[in-house]
């Protein structure tokens, strides 16, 4: 398995820590989020790492540079000229994904503002044996938006609890389950020919591709409620995290 690291972000959320970095810079216990993720990435055997860039793109060239990479093969996805959303973050960052390692190899995507302890291989293997298209790591939580599965964990739609907006991907005979989404999920590269099959180019939310082909494609929810995770995208979790990362290895 290879992977993409989300660090474009504008990190707004954060500030004033964002105000003069990037929010996969900023640091939880004197270590940034990006490498935290790198190295756990890395502690998983994934060796490969996309990391899209934009706001502050420089600061993490140079720390990469710095820190060497942290021993692991990375290349940068430039998205300086404007930011692309999850989809088009993907997307852009297809030819550097394919080209490594072997082009076959399911993708993790990750942000890197998220902190768990979800044991990676565990995920993968659910997402092998069911042979998904994709696979998305959820936790029953309370959350604004709510992605909705059937018993069988297939994806079925989106919910906004504020707006009360309803997305349908299709329909279930059984009672839908509701889930928050973690920012953590596995895709096959096969993804990329249905983005270009259904004409998906530029900015595009990863979301609403997922509830475009989870009409005919396995999008299965993979629940890791039992486990540590924390948001850090907003300023008052930045306390939570160090005292999080303590339950992490």
């Amino acid at each position: 398995m290879k992977a993409l690291l989300l660090c474009a972000g504008l990190g707004t959320r954060l500030r004033p820590l964002t105000d003069d970095r990037p929010k996969a810079l900023v640091e939880i216990n004197g270590k940034s989020l990006l490498e935290r993720n790198c190295r756990r990435l890395g502690a998983f055997g994934i060796m490969d790492i996309v990391v899209n860039i934009h706001y502050f793109a420089s600061q993490i060239i140079l720390h990469l540079k710095k820190e060497s990479n942290f021993g692991l093969n990375i290349q940068c996805s430039d998205e300086q000229e404007a930011l692309l959303d999850t989809g088009g973050a993907l997307l852009k960052a297809k030819d550097l994904l394919l080209e490594m390692g072997n082009a076959n190899e399911p993708i993790l995507i990750c942000n890197v503002d998220v902190l768990t302890d979800l044991n990676l291989n565990a995920m993968l293997r659910y997402h092998q044996s069911n042979r998904a298209m994709v696979t998305m790591a959820v936790r029953k939580r309370k959350t604004s938006r709510y992605l909705r599965f059937d018993e069988g964990k297939q994806l079925c739609g989106w919910r906004n609890v504020k707006s009360g907006a309803i997305k349908e991907s299709r329909k279930s005979d059984s009672d839908l389950i509701d889930y928050g989404f973690s920012g953590i999920h596995i895709v096959s590269p096969k993804v990329f020919a249905l983005m270009m099959a259904k004409n998906y180019r530029g900015k595009f939310s990863i979301i609403d591709f997922y509830l475009d082909i989870a009409q005919d494609q396995k999008v299965l929810a993979y629940d890791h409620t039992p486990t540590h995770w924390l948001d850090v995208g907003k300023l008052p979790a930045i306390p939570k995290a160090e005292q999080l990362v303590h339950c992490i290895r």
